[in-house]
């Protein structure tokens, strides 16, 4: 009876120690938000490995490889309702936040690299548009473009476009600034521009090339660079401004420092970006990554 018992005891203990074993879970939200973050056959990732290409699901494989003290789910939410979740008390970090002063009273961030080319903001506009807004060889300032009456402008309601931008947006007198409405993606508004119901609205080129690719029209807007387009000084990711969350985004900003720092950079950035890299953006990548390897943490 007493050799039971102690059995009994013993696997008691055994299976209490397994439970107490078991890495804690980090929650991430995502989204399809195609070419930046896209869902496998249209489904929500279960797991890592069902991570898309893209340049934010992309890296996020490679954040998440870094960080095996945890185990890894996904969230599926929009913004509203991610906020809502944070506020609320839970844990979750997230890749697709731009930083803003608004955003750090209830997230913490950590920079995540250069902002790529893809995500420069450009002008989209009609091509039987375009004469009126050739600059003659000028790159085009928003700041100009919203002082002009005759040019009607349309955005997507509550999105951020890095701090310039939306300090730019925010400073016009109303009737001045660009109209939004609710759009769950941005590929609405750019259906809304080929039948010229606006003059121009705001987006990446890379977002425009997977609309358009989709279109019988593939030429009929064009991209035009942004003066104040690098309105994203750098990525980021951002975890709820709780206890959890504080050591969740210590430990995100880790993987971070151990991508700088792993000796074969070159390998994870083929790794993450193929061959795409433009040079321009390897070489600012790369100075960010010696700076990062050197520094501390990064966390606000």
């Amino acid at each position: 009876m007493i050799c039971l018992r102690s059995l009994l005891a013993a696997l008691l203990l055994a299976a209490t120690g397994a439970a107490w074993a078991q890495p804690p879970t980090l929650s991430w939200l995502v989204q399809d938000l195609p070419p930046h973050f896209s869902y496998q056959n249209g489904r929500a990732p279960q797991k890592a490995e069902d991570l898309g290409q893209g340049e934010l699901d992309g890296f996020l494989r490679l954040l998440i490889a870094r960080m095996p003290q945890y185990q890894h789910r996904f969230v599926e939410a929009g913004m509203p309702r991610f906020e809502a979740l944070v506020r609320q008390g839970q844990t979750i970090c997230s890749l697709l936040h731009v930083r803003t002063p608004e955003r750090l009273g209830w997230l913490y961030f950590t920079h995540l690299h250069t902002p790529l080319f893809a995500r420069q903001i450009h002008v989209i506009v009609h091509r039987e548009r375009l004469a009126r807004f050739e600059q003659q060889g000028h790159t085009l300032s928003l700041a100009e473009l919203l002082q002009r009456p005759d040019l009607v402008g349309l955005l997507p309601r509550d999105r951020s476009f890095g701090p310039r931008i939306d300090a730019l947006l925010q400073a016009q007198p109303a009737g001045r600034a660009p109209k939004t409405i609710v759009s769950g993606r941005g590929m609405h508004l750019l259906a809304m521009l080929r039948a010229q119901r606006m003059d121009y609205t705001l987006e990446y080129p890379s977002v425009v090339d997977e609309y358009l690719r989709s279109t019988e029209a593939p030429n009929e807007l064009v991209k035009l660079p942004l003066a104040e387009g690098r309105s994203t000084a750098l990525a980021t990711a951002a975890c709820s401004r709780s206890p959890e969350g504080r050591q969740a985004i210590e430990a995100l900003d880790l993987a971070v420092r151990r991508l700088a720092q792993d000796p074969q950079r070159e390998a994870w950035m083929r790794e993450w970006r193929g061959e795409a890299v433009d040079e321009q953006d390897r070489a600012r990548l790369n100075r960010y990554m010696d700076e990062r390897a050197r520094g501390g943490a990064q966390i606000e």
